[in-house]
């Protein structure tokens, strides 16, 4: 415990006062090369813990304006993606005894399930199911 209470308390103070910033906005205009090597370890430091703090609440990158318009990251990655929105209906009179709907956006029998949530499901740590509407 010695050495991390000798680094807190007393190196990291000492090279954090000689850190050459300067008091004003025309000072950064007087530094040298040399002064602004001294600033590039503690500058990398802190854009390092930006971004690990960034992985740790934004997993997968899925956070952000625009984020979701990414391929890896869409609902829907593939059926009627020429229309602007997708649409189905049925009729309930159609149904014979049991109809499963597809909720997972994977199907390749759209709108019905066809088992595909199955491999999303593993793949993505989801829970997704089908929609099961049956006439008792």
């Amino acid at each position: 415990m010695q050495p991390f209470a000798y680094i807190f308390k007393e190196a990291l103070p000492v090279y954090l006062t000689n850190l050459p910033i300067p008091d004003s906005l025309g000072g950064w205009f007087r530094l040298g090369f040399k002064d602004f090597l001294a600033l590039v370890p503690p500058t990398a430091a802190v854009a390092g813990l930006t971004y690990m703090s960034y992985l740790a609440f934004c997993p997968k990158g899925r956070c952000g304006a625009g984020s979701c318009d990414q391929k890896g990251n869409l609902v829907n990655p593939s059926i009627l993606k020429k229309s602007d929105k997708v649409v189905d209906s049925v009729d309930v009179e159609d149904i014979a005894e049991k109809a499963v709907f597809c909720r997972c956006w994977r199907s390749k029998n759209w709108p019905y399930c066809d088992g595909s949530h199955n491999g999303h499901n593993k793949r993505e740590g989801d829970n997704v199911g089908p929609l099961i509407i049956s006439k008792k």
